[in-house]
């Protein structure tokens, strides 16, 4: 470690907030040759990571912020890590007064993307650089190579990029790091790719209890049925660790590890955002949404309690003839509704992109969540390759690829969701991702009667099928049509 009084302007990047993702990123850019500047508000952290981890590089470690400030080359780049909200705020008012300008500020934790908009331009108007960066990987990515979104300036990212593309995930040689686009795009990918995810482990769920209501199965039966998943087109981190998860036994009980784990799944908000934005820019996210209800739905203590032993079923008991078709059949629904949530987030990305004018790259997001994030999985590889055939792409389904891969899972995908309706097991992440599925290839919809009922309350008007223009009926008149 270099003491600070002789490593005035040397250290390369610094991070402030020694939590563990802010202490593993500090030991990742050291173990890659970068001098790191280091500040914990508790100097024992800081302290901590020197004495437990020194000897993985060059570590600057300052007790007071501005000796921290003092110990970064100009310009000086500075990463944040610590809780959104007001403790982000704080750290940078307290930043700020010591910088000068073209200094950049990285705001590497899971903030709300407005709040990055906000802060953004509040610094680029004491001209300084402030960058929301998306990681994604947990802290065992942190340390040896997460999926990195950075936004804000461009040129903050060719002072940046050299130093975050080297220490992200590294898939065929690729960096798992670029530039995402201005002042928010970064935390709002990082916002949908945490939104993809909630779809994303509700499918993985609802597939493991239907193995398990349609087979009986053993968790440990279960986990190897996903550990040969996890060697085909499902392969992905997710898939790869329910395996694990469901192989293991708890010590003290002697009994499957899932089994005696509580079932109320808990949130800490990125889903929700996700939803709440689908719904301001009107993008049908349905499976996300519905991932993020039924986390909501296991916390509801006090109506299932009400509801246990009490709303009749109506079911029998589910005998499955075939084993070895249930379980294909599972396999391909639960493939086709990993690709509809992936559709879904690209659309809302593409839609947040026009909004804000960010022209985001949606085939290099998919090319950077390969490796190193959450959600990483063999087919973003096709989701690149589909972008790289048709960047402006209105639909990934109807990708050539998606629409043979997925297309031919529909009769096993009816065959789950019909299944599970009738033998009462609740399945709303592939349901909803099957009417999706049927709703956007449909003809025609009954949207239709909607807005003739809007017209006919409300007098909102409608279009007609047969000639342009916007007509309203007079419902409680005479019934004819106007021009509105």
């Amino acid at each position: 470690m270099a003491a600070n009084s002789s490593a005035t302007g040397t250290a390369e990047i610094g991070v402030t907030g020694l939590a563990v993702m802010g202490r593993n990123l500090a030991r990742n850019f050291a173990r890659n040759g970068f001098t790191v500047a280091i500040h914990n508000r508790s100097f024992a952290k800081t302290q901590s990571l020197v004495d437990d981890h020194g000897d993985e590089g060059t570590f600057v470690a300052s007790e007071s912020v501005e000796d921290f400030v003092a110990s970064l080359a100009r310009p000086r780049k500075i990463v944040v890590m610590v809780k959104a909200g007001a403790a982000t705020d704080a750290v940078i008012d307290e930043l700020v007064p010591h910088l000068d300008e073209g200094d950049i500020v990285v705001d590497a934790g899971n903030a709300h993307f407005p709040d990055t908009i906000r802060r953004e331009k509040a610094l680029r108007a004491k001209g300084l650089h402030f960058v929301g960066s998306g990681v994604s990987g947990g802290e065992e990515g942190a340390l040896l190579g997460p999926s990195i979104m950075p936004g804000g300036t461009a040129e903050s990212y060719q002072w940046l990029g050299p130093i975050l593309e080297k220490i992200s995930a590294k898939v065929d040689g690729v960096p798992c790091c670029t530039y995402v686009g201005p002042d928010g795009a970064g935390h709002f990918v990082k916002m949908v790719h945490n939104g993809i995810e909630y779809a994303d482990m509700q499918l993985i769920a609802e597939a493991y209890d239907l193995l398990k209501q349609g087979l009986g199965a053993s968790a440990a039966e279960i986990g190897q049925i996903f550990a040969d998943w996890n060697t085909g087109d499902l392969e992905s981190f997710l898939i790869e660790i329910t395996a694990d998860v469901l192989q293991h036994v708890d010590a003290a009980s002697g009994s499957a590890f899932v089994d005696i784990v509580l079932d109320r799944a808990e949130q800490k908000g990125t889903g929700r955002w996700t939803v709440q934005n689908g719904l301001d820019l009107g993008v049908p996210i349905t499976g996300i949404a519905e991932a993020t209800f039924a986390r909501a739905l296991s916390g509801s203590v006090p109506q299932r309690t009400a509801a246990l032993g009490t709303l009749p079923a109506h079911t029998t008991d589910w005998q499955v003839e075939d084993r070895a078709a249930f379980i294909e059949d599972v396999r391909l629904a639960l493939y086709a509704s990993k690709v509809v949530a992936y559709s879904q987030g690209f659309d809302q990305i593409a839609a947040a992109s026009a909004e804000f004018g960010w022209d985001i790259d949606r085939g290099a997001m998919a090319r950077i969540w390969r490796g190193g994030c959450i959600i990483r999985a063999r087919f973003l590889n096709r989701i690149t390759e589909a972008y790289e055939r048709n960047v402006d792409l209105p639909l990934l389904l109807a990708d050539e690829y998606f629409t043979g891969a997925v297309g031919n899972g529909v009769p096993a995908w009816r065959r789950v969701v019909a299944g599970a309706a009738l033998h009462g097991v609740p399945t709303p992440a592939f349901s909803s991702s099957l009417a999706y599925y049927d709703g956007v290839r449909a003809e025609r919809l009954p949207a239709a009667l909607i807005q003739a009922q809007r017209d006919f309350f409300g007098a909102h008007t409608y279009r007609r099928t047969d000639r342009d223009g916007t007509f309203h009926t007079t419902w409680s008149g005479d019934r004819t049509e106007q021009d509105a």
